[in-house]
């Protein structure tokens, strides 16, 4: 037999596609040819095939080989393809058997050795796998988190001579067993370590159990950084749903550690992160930031030191939850549905509003600072509070905070309210649903009425408004919103950002 067929994975965007790898070996000068669109990874194959082939105790055919990966159009990148390229080899050169090749896909980056080394997507390869019905052999640090996949049958190899004996009915290769379940929670810092601000922590209780975003907005060490990244703690358990789609994500960059399984994400980039950086791109669009904090938490440290142009990606994805990016030859379409949390200074010094009195600012360098913000942004932000400074009382007395588990008891208890009311979350809610699910009582309308009026608030706003009094009746346990839920919630909107 001088030909054989395998099959494999490419990766475009969140999506696995099938690619048919055919080796065929005719009569000729010997040579070594791979078709297909490959990239650079993919051509330098050619080298790494063949000298794991010979230190595997396999001949390399002299003869004409052509590889070919289906379909043409489909950009191949990455060594994922190393190992089906091998295995085609040998079964077109008839040194293992090809009659198992059809019931399994192959894909693994191969050393000189013959080794198997990790690959980046193999968690998003085997959803696909899944689907076409046949077993995953995969690198062993790869298999892990492929075996989350649920109904997924996962082979893990070492090495090239191993796929080869399990092909040869001579030693099979193991199941992936799969993880057990983990309690996430205790892996983020605890509430209860935080010195008074205790209405800040209200507020980041009822961003956790809506799912709202929000811009904290005080003087250099309030807490706001320690507050941020104590919130996952408090967010309510990832579904297995969520957690695969996170892990996914986080698969494509190669990211994805097995500890993290069913952990909340946590992702702080630098005011110095790039557009891209931030929502993903690249020549083969990759996630960016956004998407790696997908069923997490996107936490902006020094919100008005962010470029502008890079704050303001950040609009559609707060509404829509996803993020498409568009090449002249391709498009990638990435799930970003993250939790905004961001911080920033009242003025550019810092110190506006500090009891010492420290600010020298003067009004137009503090409108200055905070108009770096837009507007439009600013009014996709749910919830806006100031953290205020600590009193030397509050810094000597010991924390006597609430715990994290505490917290998040409640957030649970009202998430199970709203997805048993409506499906989702409270911040994602549509404008349809505000009106059945949001409404107030008379005295909250009317109470409402003179908020817009003062705040002169927008439309956007007034519906946010709605949905977070939704969740501060939800934690309370009330079918109804009332005056006092609107009430609270207007004291979250009380920092507009000048």
């Amino acid at each position: 037999m001088s030909i054989a067929v395998l099959y494999s994975r490419a990766l475009s965007g969140m999506d696995a596609p099938e690619v048919v790898v055919e080796a065929h070996l005719a009569n000729g000068l010997p040579s070594f040819t791979i078709v297909g669109l490959p990239e650079a990874e993919v051509k330098e194959a050619r080298d790494r095939v063949r000298a794991a082939i010979q230190n595997a105790r396999f001949e390399f055919p002299a003869r004409r080989i052509t590889v070919n990966l289906a379909p043409a159009d489909l950009p191949k990148e990455s060594g994922r393809f190393d190992l089906p390229i091998a295995l085609g080899i040998l079964a077109a050169s008839g040194q293992i058997p090809a009659g198992k090749l059809k019931d399994y896909e192959f894909a693994g980056e191969l050393a000189l050795t013959g080794a198997l080394r990790p690959i980046r997507g193999a968690l998003a390869m085997t959803l696909g796998a899944v689907s076409s019905g046949r077993a995953f052999i995969l690198p062993t640090d790869s298999a892990a988190e492929a075996a989350l996949v649920e109904n997924a049958v996962v082979h893990p190899a070492s090495s090239l001579l191993e796929v080869c004996a399990h092909l040869a009915g001579q030693t099979q290769l193991g199941l992936q067993a799969r993880l057990p379940t983990v309690t996430a929670h205790t892996y983020y810092p605890d509430f209860n370590e935080v010195k008074g601000q205790l209405g800040v922590k209200r507020a980041l209780e009822v961003a956790a159990a809506g799912g709202h975003s929000v811009l904290m907005a005080g003087p250099p060490g309030t807490g706001k950084s320690m507050l941020a990244a104590r919130f996952p703690g408090i967010l309510p358990s990832m579904s297995e749903a969520e957690a695969i789609a996170s892990a996914a994500l986080h698969s494509l960059n190669g990211g994805f550690r097995i500890e993290h399984w069913k952990r909340r994400p946590y992702r702080s980039p630098h005011h110095t992160a790039s557009a891209v950086a931030l929502v993903g791109g690249g020549g083969n669009p990759r996630p960016g930031e956004i998407s790696l904090a997908h069923h997490g938490v996107l936490f902006l440290d020094e919100l008005p030191e962010f470029p502008r142009n890079v704050l303001e990606v950040l609009r559609e994805p707060l509404e829509s939850g996803r993020i498409t990016i568009s090449r002249a030859a391709r498009q990638a379409d990435f799930p970003a549905r993250f939790q905004l949390i961001a911080a920033m200074n009242p003025c550019p010094c810092g110190y506006l509003g500090h009891p010492a009195g420290k600010c020298r600012c003067t009004p137009d360098q503090i409108a200055r600072y905070r108009g770096r913000i837009s507007g439009p942004l600013l009014d996709r932000i749910d919830i806006q509070i100031e953290v205020p400074a600590l009193s030397h009382e509050d810094l000597l007395r010991q924390p006597d905070g609430e715990a994290s588990a505490t917290i998040q008891a409640r957030v649970e208890a009202a998430r199970v309210t709203q997805m048993t009311r409506q499906g989702k979350p409270n911040a994602e809610l549509g404008t349809k649903e505000i009106d059945i699910h949001c409404a107030p009582d008379a005295a909250g309308e009317a109470l409402l009425k003179q908020a817009i009026s003062r705040l002169n608030l927008s439309a956007r706003a007034y519906h946010r408004i709605l949905k977070v009094a939704r969740t501060v009746a939800d934690l309370a346990g009330d079918e109804h919103i009332a005056t006092r839920h609107i009430a609270e919630t207007i004291q979250y909107r009380r920092f507009t950002g000048g």
